[in-house]
């Protein structure tokens, strides 16, 4: 049999615990209110990643789709189907694809930028497998 306390000292445990989870802690990062970004609604549903964290071959990416070329590889810009079904469903033509240079790959490599018509920008590393929403 149980002493009494014991249930009452693990009641006062889960009360504790469930303060600590819900209670700020000192030095915390802020919140979102706090003026911290929030992911766009393109972005719903999607792993993010700050542009800066992206791979730099990436960044460099980025800053020619930004100037408008001219991109290394012939099939830069071309329109991407979505076919995997991965990106929120646009008409075709909406979304357009750019090579990220993965080092040591003879080929294009499996990594890429994908923009839509609204300026979202989308990364896959693992050949569209899996998509990552670029705040920028």
């Amino acid at each position: 049999m149980l002493p009494r306390f014991v249930p009452r000292v693990l009641l006062c445990l889960l009360v504790l615990l469930t303060g600590c989870s819900t209670a700020p802690a000192t030095g915390s990062a802020p919140s979102r209110s706090a003026g911290a970004p929030t992911a766009p609604s393109w972005a719903a549903g999607l792993t993010t990643v700050r542009a800066a964290a992206l791979p730099a071959e990436a960044r460099r990416t980025l800053t020619l789709i930004d100037r408008g070329g001219p991109y290394p590889y012939a099939r830069d810009g071309t329109v991407f189907g979505n076919h995997e079904g991965l990106l929120p469903r646009e008409s075709r033509g909406y979304y357009h694809e750019y090579t990220v240079p993965t080092p040591g790959s003879r080929d294009r490599g499996a990594r890429r930028l994908v923009t839509g018509d609204e300026g979202e920008v989308y990364y896959t590393d693992d050949h569209y497998d899996s998509f990552r929403a670029v705040l920028r």
